[in-house]
């Protein structure tokens, strides 16, 4: 327990360390963001802000486990980072080619389907290949399994991995909201670990609590960096990874509650607006823009969407004790 501590408290030193070193060497970079020309009006003053901070936590990150490493038994973890280190990567070159060609569009949506679903699948073969995979779907509360053929359970995760990443990643549209909505998310995972006694499994959403924290003191509204696909693809891979290495992927569902309205509000949006040729649903998706288009502030939907997040923790917690 002394060592979780200690490792998000490290997080959240390292964190802040390399923030303090990285966002000056973006800004040298010209490494800032472009507004959509779809999304708010109002946010265009953000235009130039550095991006890719994302690397100040997964960096951190890194360290944490290099350290750890020495006395780890169960080495999942490692997985478990490797994957959402995958999908970092996928995101760093979205990033990249939003930086290089001056636009806010990266990868297509194919070519960052493709390379997700390529890494969902292998992450999954490893997990099941070493025994850490059951195969079964544990339903929260019930607290009951159902076993599922391997083939069936793998395409089934892929698709859930693929939409969890991409639901976190629409939602890092407002100053400090990811970082904020994710923080319990992490504690909880954290808690859970532990639970199970996996102490080194727990490492992981330990460290990446404590840099979300040190995160924040730059991306608090209003942002002096953002996350970017970096950093918003790679918490989400740590997210889903995290779910599956606990075999415990319906409780996605509960801690991953703001997530999923997120992306259910774009779908339905765009499903409404073809279907009725032209209304809308919303004043604007993803769902935290309609609110700022009701007129609230960055700082209230934040507190609210965090405060979701926190009473969906504490009720999956509640689930699979």
């Amino acid at each position: 327990m002394t060592r979780i501590l200690v490792t998000a408290a490290a997080g959240a030193v390292l964190s802040g360390g390399i923030g303090f070193l990285l966002l000056p060497m973006l800004r040298a970079l010209k490494a800032g963001q472009s507004i959509r020309e779809v999304g708010p009006t109002w946010h265009n003053y953000k235009a130039g802000t550095p991006m890719m901070g994302g690397l100040m936590f997964i960096l951190a990150a890194v360290v944490c486990l290099a350290i750890s490493a020495f006395t780890m038994a169960d080495y999942t973890v490692l997985y478990v980072f490797a994957l959402a280190a995958c999908y970092g990567l996928i995101g760093f070159l979205d990033d990249f080619f939003k930086l290089k060609y001056k636009r806010n569009l990266g990868l297509t949506s194919a070519q960052k389907a493709m390379l997700q679903m390529a890494v969902s699948a292998l992450y999954l073969y490893l997990l099941y290949k070493q025994g850490t995979l059951s195969c079964s779907l544990y339903i929260p509360f019930v607290k009951v399994a159902f076993q599922i053929h391997p083939l069936v359970y793998i395409f089934f995760a892929m698709f859930v991995m693929v939409g969890c990443v991409n639901a976190v990643n629409l939602t890092d549209g407002v100053d400090g909201l990811c970082g904020t909505v994710t923080i319990p998310v992490m504690v909880f995972f954290t808690a859970v670990a532990i639970a199970k006694n996996a102490l080194d499994l727990a490492l992981l959403p330990a460290c990446l609590a404590g840099g979300l924290v040190a995160y924040l003191f730059y991306n608090w509204h209003p942002a002096k960096v953002f996350m970017g696909d970096t950093g918003s693809l790679f918490l989400g891979g740590a997210i889903c990874a995290l779910a599956f290495a606990l075999d415990m992927p319906l409780v996605l569902i509960l801690v991953g509650l703001v997530y999923i309205v997120e992306t259910l509000s774009v779908i339905l949006q765009v499903a409404y607006f073809k279907i009725t040729h032209g209304k809308r649903i919303f004043k604007m998706a993803p769902i935290h823009h309609h609110f700022e288009m009701c007129g609230w502030k960055e700082e209230k939907i934040v507190f609210v969407f965090t405060a979701v997040s926190v009473v969906m923790c504490l009720l999956a917690w509640i689930g699979v004790r």
